[in-house]
C-alpha cells in the first residue's frame, strides 16, 4: 500500500472519529449560543444608544433655509438624523428639486415652538440649510405644555414690568429657581394636604351612606360626621387660601423669548420646567445636565401626553404588580405541584391534569386578559362591591380594573411555569431521604415540610424567575384588567389602608405601546420608546437577579443534604 493512500485513510479515520464523538454538534451549539448572545448585546446596545442619547444636550444652530423659488427662511433648530431620498420621491411630495441630482440628503430637524409653528419637527433638505452658526445666546426652555421653546431671551418681567436689565440669564436662573420651589410647594398642598382631605371627606360620605343603607342613622353618629366634615371643610378652606397665594406668587414672573421669525413669545416662569444654553455649555456642564435629565426620566411623572417628563409611576406600577403576582402565584403553584407529585394517585386523571397544565402555558395571553375581565373584574369584583362596598355603588370599587385583578390575572398566566418547575424539583429529591425521614418517625407532612420542600426551593425559585420574566413584559392582558395611560395617583400612599389594590396603575410595557403607537407627536416619542424599553429590561434584570441570588443561597444551604 502506497504512503499517500495510508495518510488519506488515517485522516478519514480521524475525521470519522471526531464526527462520531459529537464534537461538531458541541461546536455548533456553542456557536449558536455565542451568536444569540451577540445579537442580544447588539440589540441592547442599539436601544441604549437610541434611548439614552436623547438626554444629551444637542447644540442649537441658527441658519437660513434657502428653498429655490421662495424667500430665504430663518431657522433655529437642533439637527437630527439624515436619510437619502430620491428626487422622484421629493418631487411627488411637492418639493421643487432639480432633476440634475438623483438623490438628496433629507434631515430631520427639531424646530420646537409648537405653539408658533404647529409642529416640533420638520424634514428639510440638508443642502438648503445654509449659513449655519451656533450662537451661545440661543436658549432652550422646556415647558409643561407646548414642548420646548427655542430662541433668544430678551426680557424678564415681574407683574408686567421689565426687570433685570443686566445679565438676563443669571436673573432668569435666580427667578426660575424660586418658581420651581413654589411649584413644589403647590404640588405638596394639592397632592398631599388637599388630597388627604378629599380622601377623608369621601370616607365620611361613604360612612354616612352605609348608615343610611343599614337604617342606622342615629343623631349622635350623624352629628359626629357633620362635626368631622366641618373641621375638614375648614382645613380645606385654609389650604385653598394658601394655594391661591402660592399661585399668585408663582405667576408673578414671566420671560419673553424672540423666536426665529422675529416673533416674541411670553411665557410664565410657572410653565418653564428647565432653561439652558446648550451652545455655551462645557463638557462638565453637559455631563451634569445629562445625568439630571436621566434622573428626571426615572423619578418624575410624565407630561405632554407621555412624550416628556419621567416614567416613575410606570416603574412603580410594574414592580408592585410583579411583587403581588409573585405572592399570589408561588403558594398556589407549589401546592398544586406538591399535590400532583406527592399525594395524587398516578393514573389517567393525573396525566390529563399535567397535559392540561402544559397546554395552559401555550394559551395566548390576551385570552387570560379576557378571562380576568369576565371572572375577576365583573364576577368577583361585582360581587365584592355588592357585599362589602354597597355605599360606593353605582361607582365600582373592585368591580373595575385594578392592580389586584391584574396581579391575579398574571398569576394565573404564569401558574403553569411554577407548577412544572416545582414538580421537576420535587422529582429530583432522592427517595432515600424521604424514607430515612419516615423511618425516624416523622409523618409524611413533616417530611415534606422540613425535608422535601426546603431542598426543592431552588427549583421553585427557578419557576418564579421565569414567571417574573414573562409577567413583567406582558401588555395585552393588562389592557383589559387595570392598566391605564396615566394614573392620577399611585396605588401606595399615606391614606389608610395605604396599599389601594383597587386603583388603576401604569405599566412600563403599556407605556411603550402608548408612546410608540398612540402618541400624537411621533418624532418626540421615538427616543422615549427606546429609553423606556431599556428601563423595562433593566427592571426585569434586577428582579431576576434578586430571585437568582435567593435561589443560589438556598442551593448552597441544602447542597450538603443532597450528598
Amino acid at each position: 500500500m502506497s504512503e499517500p493512500t495510508q495518510i488519506t485513510r488515517t485522516r478519514a479515520g480521524t475525521f470519522g472519529e471526531w464526527y462520531a464523538s459529537g464534537a461538531p454538534w458541541v461546536w455548533m451549539t456553542g456557536g449558536a449560543v455565542a451568536l444569540a448572545g451577540l445579537l442580544v448585546v447588539g440589540l441592547l446596545a442599539l436601544i441604549a444608544i437610541r434611548g439614552l442619547g436623547h438626554f444629551w444636550p444637542s447644540p442649537l444652530i441658527e441658519a437660513v433655509y434657502v428653498e429655490p423659488g421662495k424667500e430665504p427662511t430663518p431657522l433655529v433648530a437642533q439637527l437630527g438624523y439624515s436619510e437619502t431620498v430620491s428626487t422622484a420621491r421629493l418631487q411627488s411630495a411637492g418639493i421643487n428639486v432639480s432633476d440634475d441630482q438623483e438623490f438628496y440628503e433629507r434631515r430631520l430637524v427639531k424646530v420646537a415652538n409648537r405653539d408658533v409653528y404647529g409642529a416640533d419637527f420638520r424634514y428639510l433638505l440638508d443642502d438648503w440649510i445654509q449659513q449655519r452658526t451656533t450662537p451661545e445666546e440661543l436658549s432652550v426652555f422646556e415647558r409643561l405644555e407646548w414642548g420646548d421653546l427655542y430662541g433668544y431671551l430678551i426680557q424678564i418681567s415681574e407683574q408686567g414690568a421689565s426687570v433685570g436689565e443686566g445679565d438676563l440669564w443669571e436673573e432668569f436662573r435666580e427667578r426660575h429657581g424660586r418658581a420651581r420651589d413654589l411649584h413644589h410647594q403647590i404640588e405638596r398642598v394639592q397632592e398631599g394636604d388637599i388630597g388627604a382631605i378629599n380622601y377623608a371627606l369621601e370616607q365620611l360620605r361613604l360612612r354616612e351612606r352605609r348608615m343610611e343603607l343599614n337604617d342606622n342613622q342615629s343623631e349622635q353618629a350623624m352629628a359626629e360626621i357633620e362635626r368631622q366634615r366641618s373641621e375638614l371643610n375648614a382645613e380645606y378652606a385654609e389650604l385653598q387660601q394658601e394655594l391661591q397665594s402660592l399661585n399668585e406668587q408663582i405667576q408673578r414672573d414671566s420671560i419673553t423669548v424672540q423666536v426665529q421669525n422675529g416673533r416674541t413669545v411670553t411665557v410664565s416662569l410657572a410653565e418653564v420646567v428647565r432653561g439652558y444654553r446648550p451652545n455655551a455649555m462645557g463638557l462638565v456642564a453637559k455631563i451634569s445636565f445629562y445625568f439630571a435629565k436621566v434622573w428626571e426620566f426615572v423619578s418624575d411623572e410624565p407630561r405632554e401626553a407621555n412624550t416628556e417628563g419621567g416614567v416613575f409611576p410606570a416603574i412603580f406600577g410594574t414592580v408592585l404588580m410583579v411583587m403581588l403576582m409573585s405572592v399570589f402565584v408561588t403558594p398556589f403553584g407549589v401546592v398544586a405541584a406538591l399535590y400532583l407529585r406527592e399525594y395524587a394517585k398516578q393514573g389517567v386523571v393525573t396525566r390529563i391534569i399535567r397535559i392540561a397544565v402544559n397546554n395552559l402555558a401555550g394559551v395566548p395571553s390576551i385570552v387570560y386578559g379576557v378571562f380576568g375581565l369576565g371572572f375577576f373584574v365583573y364576577a368577583l369584583g361585582g360581587s365584592i362591591d355588592e357585599l362589602f362596598f354597597p355605599a360606593a355603588l353605582p361607582s365600582p370599587t373592585f368591580g373595575t380594573g385594578g392592580i389586584f385583578w391584574a396581579s391575579l390575572t398574571l398569576a394565573l398566566l404564569t401558574l403553569p411555569v411554577v407548577i412544572v418547575s416545582t414538580e421537576e424539583g420535587l422529582a429530583r429529591i432522592p427517595r432515600s431521604l424521604r424514607e430515612a425521614s419516615l423511618a425516624l418517625g416523622a409523618t409524611k407532612a413533616e417530611t415534606l415540610w422540613k425535608i422535601v420542600l426546603p431542598m426543592s426551593s431552588p427549583a421553585m425559585m427557578t419557576g418564579l424567575i421565569l414567571a417574573i420574566a414573562r409577567a413583567a413584559g406582558e401588555v395585552a392582558p393588562l389592557m383589559l384588567v387595570g392598566v391605564v395611560k396615566l394614573a392620577p395617583s399611585l396605588p401606595l400612599d399615606g391614606n389608610f389602608p395605604y396599599l389601594h389594590l383597587d386603583r388603576k396603575f401604569m405599566h412600563l410595557g403599556f407605556h411603550i405601546y402608548d408612546v410608540g403607537f398612540q402618541s400624537p407627536n411621533v418624532e418626540a416619542a421615538r427616543p422615549l420608546v427606546y429609553a423606556t424599553a431599556l428601563l423595562l429590561v433593566l427592571v426585569i434584570v434586577i428582579l431576576n437577579l434578586a430571585a437568582v441570588r435567593i435561589r443560589n443561597r438556598l442551593r448552597e444551604r441544602y447542597r450538603a443534604l443532597e450528598h
